[in-house]
Parts: C-alpha cells; structure tokens; sequence
C-alpha cells in the first residue's frame, strides 16, 4: 500500500498543503523547527488516531487557529480510500473526527489495520534503555494494527484496572476491611484475569514471531556476529494469574493500588544470552531497536500480505555507515516518507527518490 496524497492544514505548525507524493521514496528535507516531523505525525495521526508525542489533542491545533485538518489519499490493494481527520476547539472541548470514504469512524478499533505504518524515530533508538512502559507500547502499537480486537480487550483491561484501583484506594483508608467491598475486589478480579489473559497470550505470541524476524535482520546487520533473542517478560504468569492476584491482596490494599498484572509486563533484548539493556554498547542498543522495528515491516507483509508505509524521522543521523547503508537498502522496497537536514549521502542509494523542501510549515519542490 502507499499514499497517493496528503493534504493538511492547521494541524500543529503546517500551512495549507495538498501534496502528491511518490510511490518510493519521498525525502523532506528542510532545517529544524519546519514542519518536517509534524508532517510525518499528520500520516500517524490518521493511522493510530493518536499524536505519537503529545497526549492532548488540543496541542496539536495551530496556535489562534481553531481547527486542524488532514486527510490522506491511500492505494490499498488496487483500491483508493480517502481518510479525513478534523480536530475542533469548541468553547475550549476538542472534538475529534475521523472517517473513510466519507463514513465516520465511531471507535478506534474500526481505524487500526486501515493504514499500515511503521514509523522509526530517533526516539525508538532509545527503546532497549528507555522504561518497560516504551517497550509495552512498541508492543500494543503494533498489535493494534494486526488485531483491532486486541485494541478493545487492551482497552476493558484498563478500565477494570481503573475501578480495581480505586476499590483498593477505599479499602485502604477503611480500616474494617468491609466484606462486601473485598467481595466487589474479587469482581473486579474477575474481570482482570479474563482480559489479562487474552493479553499476555497475544503478545506472547506477536514477541515470538517478531523474534524470528528481528534475529535474522540483526545477523544481516553484524554479519553474523551477534545473535539477537527477544524474551516477553509478562508480569504475572497466565496459569497462575488468579491465584497471584489474590495472594497480592493485603498488599495492594496497603498501596492503594494494582501491584502486579500485564501492565508491569516488559521484554528483555538480549545479545548472545546477556540483557543488552545492562550489558550493551551503545552500537548493540541501537542494532538491537533497529532490528525490531525493521521485524515490524516483516511481520506487517506476513499478515497482511502488503507492505506498510516506512516513516523515518531524522534516524539516519543517529546511525553509522553501516547502518545507514543496510536502513537505505530496506527503504526502496516499499514507499518511505524521511525526513533530514542533508540530502546528498541518502540520494545516492535511494531509487528514485522525490525530493521536498519544507519551509515554515509549506513544502516545496
């Protein structure tokens, strides 16, 4: 699949554009503070419905303007969609729009799987040193677009966790431990067993198969020098979820809240047995992330039989030679939109590539 065209206007620094871009490789180039990346966002938007720096969307609307739109034209199996988004200030409220071919999209689990795309910024180089919290979402980003079903078991389990939450903060402050209250905590159990199971199962399954693809890209890489081995950590074993859930609670109700559960959930890099996070050179860290979001390409083209749309924010120079040259090698086979500061090293292995220019939100050819 690939985007035939983007237009967009209002959304965080961007002027009015109507842009076609090329089927390959598409290249912005520009100084910082442009647009560059806010370009590359409006395209994520649109797939995820969901900024991937910011969690309010009224920062994503222009400064004094009061709407922002995008709408992307995409090709998907010799087909042509259209996506709108608008987001609205109204009175101070954000209302968000989406819709495809002029049909609203009402839930977001209608919306992932539509635009397949995989998006690599300097930011994801950090995904081996960075908090369990990162590597759960480069998890449930994914999985979201593979299984809108999982979007929704993903959703329920926070909301229980939410309710459980706040039973245990009542629990806490009621030094009679109320029966009926640690009835209503067992209720609530229940449910967080239930959706937490179908979790750790399907993301032990995607870290399996993302595994596969990443260790033999990370051997391409290191010319067989290294072997990379991704290791799902779940935070609580799923054949002895109930009875660790309940044993924790004296525990959780002295805290106030949910100790253990796949929201403590994690993965372990490792390289030739040792945890790159504690053990790792800079270059291994980075490898490794690189590694695995190229796998997430792969696993895209083996579940759904297309290729997604690459965006690369500024990586390559946070990356050598060598693994520029292997990055640049995988982008001409499939439509890549990457943004940077110089052209002449990336235009010299990308096949034909369209070049932009971006300046104060506009984009030039």
């Amino acid at each position: 699949m690939f985007i035939n065209s983007i237009s967009a206007s209002g959304y965080r620094n961007l002027e009015v554009i109507n842009q076609e871009l090329n089927s390959g490789v598409n290249i912005l180039v520009g100084n910082n503070a442009q647009g560059k990346t806010n370009l590359l966002e409006a395209v994520y938007f649109c797939s995820f419905g969901r900024s991937l720096r910011v969690r309010r969307d009224n920062e994503l609307i222009k400064w004094g303007e009061s709407k922002a739109g995008i709408r992307v034209d995409v090709k998907r199996n010799n087909m042509n969609y259209t996506f709108d988004t608008v987001l609205e200030n109204k009175n101070g409220k954000i209302i968000k729009s989406m819709s495809m071919d002029k049909v609203p999209i009402r839930h977001m689990k209608e919306l992932f799987g539509r635009i397949l795309v995989v998006m690599f910024s300097p930011e994801d180089l950090k995904l081996i040193k960075s908090g369990p919290s990162e590597r759960r979402r480069f998890m449930d980003m994914e999985i979201c677009q593979l299984s809108p079903v999982y979007y929704g078991e993903l959703k329920e389990y926070h909301r229980v966790l939410k309710q459980r939450n706040a039973l245990l903060k009542i629990l806490q402050r009621d030094k009679s431990k109320n029966k009926t209250q640690n009835e209503s905590l067992e209720v609530w159990d229940e449910q967080l067993i239930n959706y937490g199971k179908k979790i750790i199962k399907t993301r032990g399954a995607f870290i399996n198969k993302i595994n596969a693809y990443a260790g033999e890209i990370h051997q391409n890489i290191t010319q067989k020098k290294e072997e990379l081995k991704l290791l799902y950590k779940p935070g609580l074993d799923v054949e002895s979820y109930a009875t660790s859930l309940k044993k924790s609670h004296e525990k959780d109700i002295l805290r106030g809240t949910t100790g253990d559960g796949i929201h403590t959930d994690d993965i372990d890099f490792q390289i030739d047995g040792r945890s790159v996070r504690y053990y790792g050179s800079q270059g291994q860290q980075r490898t490794a992330a690189l590694s695995a979001k190229l796998a997430e390409i792969s696993l895209i083209e083996q579940k759904t039989g297309e290729t997604p749309i690459l965006l690369l924010d500024d990586v390559l120079s946070e990356l050598d030679a060598s693994r520029q040259k292997f990055l640049i090698k995988q982008i001409n086979k499939l439509q890549t939109i990457v943004t940077c500061t110089g052209v002449e090293d990336i235009l010299k292995s990308a096949k034909d590539a369209k070049l932009l220019k971006m300046e104060n939100g506009r984009i030039k050819q």
